[in-house]
């Protein structure tokens, strides 16, 4: 019920006025029975701009920290990532990736919508990066079609590292659903677990425009980061005497 509330009247209706988001493809979406929407991860805020341009209930799977945080603080944010679409991972599994898998597989078998995405953390410079191959198994162990979703503009509105940048019109594009039955039973071969994504990845990359990274996008941020301490280091290491000195020796 809180979840229609804040759609419906608390939060959805004042980023319909300010943003104006728009939607491409809604109709790829089914009105009933289970599916997979795998979509690139640019933004914090994409977890509410693409619910938004749909009628249905779009769920998310989300650390289970975020519901088990003990006082008045955890009882608002249980209640707030509840209503906001999200369920905590189950804890009854041996990993957090099991966990988010078994959490899923739940959503989907209730006929609802559930919400992935693939490439598994934000991009930190706007590019798509390689997608990891759980959306893919969870496609296979549950039968359900898979459709790529491309959201636009998100970064703009809230950047990477900020909570809010500057106004933009957000798109959310659908694309066609992604039929993989004819890999039934296969479900434990990494090769076609990685075909899959890969199949699921160039969809959405041809729906945003992004500029594909064959690079997880956990790694990438840790290079990025090494690649800065680097040059931090060097300049650090360059004293305005030193400077002085390069100089005159020049």
């Amino acid at each position: 019920m809180f979840y229609w509330f804040l759609k419906w009247v608390a939060l959805g209706p004042l980023l319909r006025v300010v943003f104006r988001p728009q939607v491409e493809g809604a109709e790829h979406v089914p009105e009933v029975g289970p599916a997979i929407l795998a979509s690139n991860h640019l933004s914090y805020a994409d977890w509410l701009f693409m619910p938004l341009t749909l009628p249905r209930r779009v769920t998310f799977v989300a650390k289970a920290e975020y519901f088990t945080s003990p006082g008045i603080k955890g009882w608002f944010q249980k209640l707030f990532f509840s209503g906001a679409g999200q369920v905590p991972i189950d804890r009854s599994s041996a990993s957090a990736a099991e966990g988010a898998l078994s959490s899923a597989k739940r959503i989907l078998e209730e006929g609802d919508l559930f919400g992935i995405y693939p490439e598994g953390t934000r991009s930190h410079d706007g590019r798509l990066y390689r997608g990891k191959t759980g959306v893919a198994r969870l496609a296979l162990e549950t039968g359900v079609p898979v459709i790529p979703v491309a959201v636009v503009g998100t970064d703009v509105v809230a950047p990477p590292g900020k909570t809010f940048g500057s106004f933009t019109r957000p798109v959310v594009r659908f694309g066609r659903p992604l039929d993989f039955s004819r890999y039934a039973g296969l479900e434990n071969d990494r090769y076609i677990l990685r075909s899959i994504t890969d199949e699921i990845m160039y969809e959405i990359m041809r729906l945003s425009g992004q500029e594909y990274v064959d690079m997880y996008a956990s790694r990438a941020k840790e290079e990025s980061k090494r690649l800065e301490a680097e040059a931090k280091a060097k300049a650090d290491s360059i004293s305005p005497r030193d400077g002085d000195e390069q100089k005159k020796a020049s």
